[in-house]
């Protein structure tokens, strides 16, 4: 019974057990997932009274739609509605709520995966598995509410139904994703659509004939739902796309070059399968149709200023399908004389990947000190008197880096994310602790500090790499409030 589990379904629990260990060692969320996060949380504990939402106050540059938490927070909900019966902290909402997206994206995962395993063999599925699983972003950001991570399921099935040779409905995925998820998903669904008419895998009359109906109807889906959440008709990635692309503002966010993705954001999100997808590409001509669309959603993306990794997360499972084509060649030839070269070569960089992959899970596990911060007030931070509301005040830097609605705790405490606040106005409020990047602020004494991934430093001896860490969030105590004051705090050194 036990084999045939494994044999069904090993590889899933090999790779679902990695990404729930991410979850349960980092369960905190950055700026970049806060409004699906924050309207999952929405969704779950104020459901239909909308004047409550977290996005009425805090809306962001550009509206993003809400059909991704929406399905999220359902498939969840019972699990919530159980830990609140419980009186479990709202962490553990968060918890749930990232393991459901987690098992969605790694649902469709299993679906290109079988129909690798199908048209390559099982040979290439088994290292398809094994690069994915000593890679570090893919399984730490498919369970985390990225609009990124929500687009890579329909790519994913798009790439299962491309394998298959179920065209149209591969298209039709891209289109869904496009509409309501992501609008730069028209960067390879483009391409996509290029090359299947160039090689005349498709009809074209017989496209428009089963996309445009697709691309109205997810057209339609978002405006209908997301008008209601926003409370005015819209379609948030029409606006997405006139702010990034036609507006061109993106890039006051920050500008790389444009070959970084290709020179850092891939050898980072690859690593061994980096030169190993090169090598794949060159060795069998069967994966040239899969990965030609994939690199040229890269270099298109690359025309943009502003660059993330997340934005090219979706290129990521097609190259590991190429590496891993090319490390079935060099195992299965790892017994001819320059074969076996590679194969050391292959072995050392999967132990290299595997290195890199630690160090930046130790990294990411000290990147999110304002939630640790809140986390540790709320042990030491409570008062006798169980009457008083302690407001706790949370700065745009703390806000960005851990700190979510899920991480909030019931009376008495209250918190507050008023912005333009200066250092000086602090002092003529009434909030009861400070979560700020500042060190000193007058009128509040610094209660305690918490340290954060600064950089990697090399040096001598073992290890060889070490993580500098250095106090990112200090937590600050009102002077006037003396039983605050009487507490045995550390301070800020």
């Amino acid at each position: 019974m036990a084999s045939k589990f494994l044999q069904l379904y090993g590889y899933d629990f090999l790779l679902g057990s990695i990404a729930a260990f991410y979850v349960f060692m980092v369960p905190y969320t950055k700026v970049e997932e806060s409004f699906n996060v924050q309207a999952m949380h929405d969704i779950l504990y104020h459901r239909h009274h909308l004047e409550n939402y977290d996005h009425k106050e805090f809306p962001g540059v550009v509206p993003r739609t809400f059909i991704g938490a929406l399905l999220v927070s359902i498939l969840a909900s019972p699990v919530v509605f159980t830990m609140s019966l419980l009186h479990l902290p709202k962490l553990y909402s968060l918890i749930a709520v990232r393991m459901v997206l987690g098992c969605i994206i790694l649902c469709t995962l299993r679906f290109f995966r079988l129909q690798i395993r199908k048209k390559f063999g099982y040979q290439v599925e088994a290292f398809f598995v094994i690069l994915t699983a000593i890679q570090f972003h893919l399984l730490f950001y498919c369970t985390r509410g990225l609009p990124n991570i929500l687009a890579l399921g329909a790519v994913n099935l798009a790439y299962g139904l491309w394998l298959e040779g179920s065209i149209y409905a591969a298209l039709n995925c891209l289109i869904f994703a496009t509409i309501i998820f992501r609008c730069d998903i028209l960067l390879l669904l483009c391409p996509l659509g290029v090359e299947l008419l160039l090689t005349k895998s498709l009809s074209l009359l017989k496209a428009l004939k089963y996309c445009i109906p697709v691309a109205v109807l997810c057209i339609g889906l978002t405006v209908a739902i997301d008008s209601i959440f926003w409370k005015r008709f819209l379609w948030p990635e029409f606006e997405v796309f006139w702010f990034n692309s036609v507006l061109n503002r993106s890039s006051e966010w920050g500008t790389h070059s444009f070959h970084w993705y290709f020179t850092s954001a891939l050898p980072r999100s690859l690593l061994a399968a980096y030169p190993l997808f090169m090598l794949g590409f060159i060795l069998d001509r069967r994966v040239w149709p899969f990965v030609l669309p994939v690199l040229s959603f890269v270099i298109l993306y690359s025309k943009l200023a502003h660059k993330e990794l997340r934005f090219i997360i979706s290129s990521v499972p097609v190259l590991n399908l190429s590496a891993a084509i090319a490390a079935s060649r060099i195992y299965n030839n790892r017994k001819k004389s320059l074969w076996k070269i590679f194969n050391l070569i292959m072995l050392g960089l999967l132990l290299i990947s595997l290195g890199c992959t630690i160090i930046t899970f130790k990294a990411s596990y000290e990147n999110y000190p304002s939630a640790y911060a809140l986390k540790k007030l709320h042990n030491v931070g409570g008062i006798a008197n169980k009457s008083d509301e302690l407001w706790v005040h949370i700065d745009p830097f703390s806000a960005m880096n851990g700190i979510s609605l899920f991480c909030e705790d019931d009376f008495p405490w209250r918190y507050s994310k008023e912005e333009g606040i200066t250092l000086k106005e602090f002092g003529h409020r009434n909030f009861t602790y400070l979560i700020n990047e500042h060190s000193a602020i007058d009128g509040f004494k610094c209660l305690f500090s918490v340290n954060g991934f600064s950089r990697i430093r090399l040096q001598p001896g073992f290890p060889p790499i070490l993580l500098v860490k250095e106090p990112k969030v200090y937590v600050h105590g009102n002077m006037k409030n003396k039983e605050v004051m009487g507490k045995n705090w550390p301070g800020c050194s």
